[in-house]
This record gives C-alpha cells, sequence and structure tokens, in this order.
C-alpha cells in the first residue's frame, strides 16, 4: 500500500495511493497515518478495505509527511562508503548514529528553508524507514518484521553548522524544513528488498545524484537491529538512512575541492524506486 496524508499543513487527512495512482481518502477507515495505524494489525485492516469503494479525492492537494506525529527521527550518517570518501571521513566500523529534530519534518514538495546566516545548506537523498511495532534488542534477522514501510527522505543539512561549530552534528541537521519526508509511506509488502532501489537527486535540473540502496555499508535490518540496542524503537519512529555520493559538500573541479550549497531560488527534485519523487524550492527563512 501507498499511505499518505494530504491537505494543509495541521489539517491533513489519511489517504491512500490506488492502483491507478489516484488519491483516495481512507478518513472513514483511519482517523490518521500514525503511530496506532502502523502496527501489522492496524495495516493489515486497512489493506482489506476495497478501494475503488473510498471516494477520490478531487484537485492536486498538499502531501504532507505520510507519518503524522513523527517520534524519534534517527539518522545514519557516511552509510555508503563513496560518500565517506568524498566527505574525506573514514568508512564506519559501526553506524554513525545522530538525531534530526522532529520540528523538521515537513512534507515531501513543502519549501525548504535557508537558517539565517546559512552558507553551507547541502542536499541528502535518503531512503527512510518507518518503525510500525514496539523494537528492543532484535535480531538483524527478525529485525525487518517491526518495520512498517518506507519512504524517500531529504536529510537536508547545513554543513557549517554541521561540522565547524563543534563536534555534535545534530544543529546541522534539524534546522526548520531540513526533513521533507514523503510523498507515500510504501508498506512492506510492496517494497520485500529494500537494499535494491534506485535513488537520484538533481539540483535545478541537473543530475548530482545517482545510487542505489545496494551499496549501504549497513543494510536496513543492520540499521534496526542495532538501533534497538541502544533505544526502544517506537512506532511512529523514522529513520533515514544514509546518502549516496553527489553532496553539495563533495563537489570537485580539476581533482580540487568546489562545494556547491543551495541558494534561494533553487529547485531541489529527488525520489527512490517505488517510493515517489519530492520537489522543492529553496526559500529564504521566515517565521
Amino acid at each position: 500500500m501507498k499511505l499518505v496524508r494530504y491537505g494543509k499543513p495541521g489539517k491533513e487527512k489519511p489517504g491512500l495511493i490506488d492502483a491507478e495512482g489516484k488519491l483516495r481518502d481512507l478518513s472513514a477507515i483511519v482517523k490518521d497515518i500514525g503511530a496506532a495505524q502502523l502496527s501489522p494489525a492496524a495495516l493489515a485492516k486497512i489493506s482489506k478495505v476495497k478501494t475503488d469503494k473510498l471516494p477520490l479525492v478531487k484537485g492536486k492537494p498538499r502531501f504532507g509527511s505520510p507519518v503524522a506525529n513523527v517520534g524519534k527521527f534517527i539518522a545514519i550518517g557516511l552509510n555508503y562508503t563513496d560518500h565517506a570518501e568524498e566527505s574525506g571521513m573514514p568508512i564506519p566500523a559501526e553506524p554513525v548514529v545522530f538525531m534530526k529534530a522532529n520540528s523538521c519534518v515537513v512534507g515531501a514538495n513543502d519549501d525548504i528553508m535557508l537558517p539565517k546566516g546559512s552558507v553551507k545548506t547541502d542536499w541528502e537523498v535518503e531512503l527512510g524507514i518507518v518503525i510500525g511495532s514496539k523494537a528492543r534488542y532484535v535480531s538483524q534477522k527478525e529485525a525487518l518484521n517491526f518495520v512498517a514501510g518506507y519512504c524517500t527522505i531529504n536529510d537536508v543539512s547545513e554543513r557549517e553548522y554541521q561540522l565547524e561549530r563543534g563536534p555534535q552534528w545534530d544543529k546541522g541537521k534539524g534546522c526548520d524544513t531540513f526533513g521533507p519526508i514523503g510523498p507515500w509511506l510504501v508498506t512492506t509488502d510492496e517494497i520485500t528488498n529494500p537494499q535494491k532501489l534506485g535513488m537520484w537527486l538533481d539540483v535545478n535540473g541537473q543530475r548530482f545524484q545517482t545510487g542505489n540502496t545496494k551499496t549501504m555499508i549497513f543494510s536496513c535490518a543492520k540499521i534496526v537491529s542495532y538501533l534497538s540496542q541502544f533505544m526502544t524503537l517506537m512506532p511512529g519512529d523514522v529513520i533515514t538512512t544514509g546518502t549516496p555520493p553527489g553532496v553539495g559538500l563533495g563537489i570537485k573541479k580539476d581533482g580540487k575541492p568546489a562545494p556547491v550549497f543551495l541558494k534561494k531560488g533553487d529547485v531541489v527534485t529527488l525520489g527512490i524506486e517505488g517510493l515517489g519523487e519530492q520537489r522543492q524550492l529553496v526559500v529564504p527563512f521566515k517565521l
């Protein structure tokens, strides 16, 4: 299933994308798409609904985050060998873990706001994992049983805040609008193997990132299992799993660093195979 939340910010309704790509309203079936609706039992109930009987939604409404009230927004850094190399950092022996503020979550096509004083705002197309069942000390073999589905994420990052203003990455990762999620949450019945998904990202129509989740250093199963050793993963938690090479920080020209960062008016488009596409306009900060 492809589950969505559509409508104006703060007033999103639950929806479903049917086999023909049409948006149908789920409001009569569930109140929202959040922690309570992500359990195996709840998803099974939704899957039994005859989609052709659901109301069609007219027009092209905004898609919000497909997960309401994201709990923990956990991120994995340097999870592709070639991205670690372009960043000038060693290949990690264990997953690099940091947190993105859940206040940075926005819809797939909402604007990216440049933080005040930002000079190094960057892009990162990433596969997102959405937790559906409480996970604590789970094995790698059983880890994906605790996953409700997958989604596309842009792990927007301010590199000066992240790398030049102390050792903690979090403050460069959680600025408002730095977490576009969606457009859909695709359940695990459609994505049976998350380790073979193509991914891409363009800025102003120029391709910067091309990758595939098969080149992850740590697989989705490893990540879920690993994190569950350090914190209890809860339904509605979202994990963003790292990015392939091609970020602005790593751009080189004639073998020398020539980083490219986002500026007002830029348009970022990105997508992951089977998980939908995003489009964001870069705008100045506004309250």
